[in-house]
């Protein structure tokens, strides 16, 4: 089987998919911190940095609802907030206790962060949350004043 050429600097070399791998991750950093150039917070050795669960948004005729996908969490150990009209959702997925070898892991543990921006017209008043069979939802409702309604042409 032939294996692709690639040409650097007039040499032909092997190609390293892994290098091209680093350099496109090092692209994307430097794309991330020039887009959003605010500092990171340092992280100490017992520290990881939080993922983000995967989440549906839905925007309905009288509410936006988040669904997040939290499997095996207590409610006791997820937190949502909002401030400044940010909605931010946090906590900690635990590793649970296992008598047997694992042989594989697909699963995130460790502490999650889902933060997003609320639309102006969001009652952040009577936003409610429920977990229930690993999966929370969020429903944030629209202000009433803001619904759409259809206005009369008048002759």
């Amino acid at each position: 089987m032939t294996q692709p050429v690639r040409r650097d600097r007039g040499q032909i070399s092997g190609w390293a998919p892994l290098r091209e791998l680093e350099e496109l991750r090092a692209r994307m950093d430097r794309l991330m911190q020039t887009t959003f150039p605010f500092p990171a917070r340092p992280l100490s050795e017992t520290e990881e940095d939080p993922w983000a669960p995967l989440a549906d948004v839905e925007d309905t005729e009288d509410a936006y609802v988040m669904e997040l996908e939290l499997p095996g969490v207590k409610k006791d150990d997820v937190t949502v907030e909002v401030t400044d009209g940010e909605l931010d959702i946090h906590g900690e997925v635990k590793d649970k206790e296992r008598t047997g070898v694992l042989r594989r892991r697909t699963r995130r543990i460790g502490r999650f962060s889902y933060r997003t921006t609320l639309p102006r017209n969001a009652d952040t008043d009577k936003i409610t949350a429920d977990l229930a069979h690993g999966v929370l939802t969020v429903r944030v409702p629209k202000v009433a004043s803001s619904m759409p309604r259809r206005i009369e042409i008048s002759d």
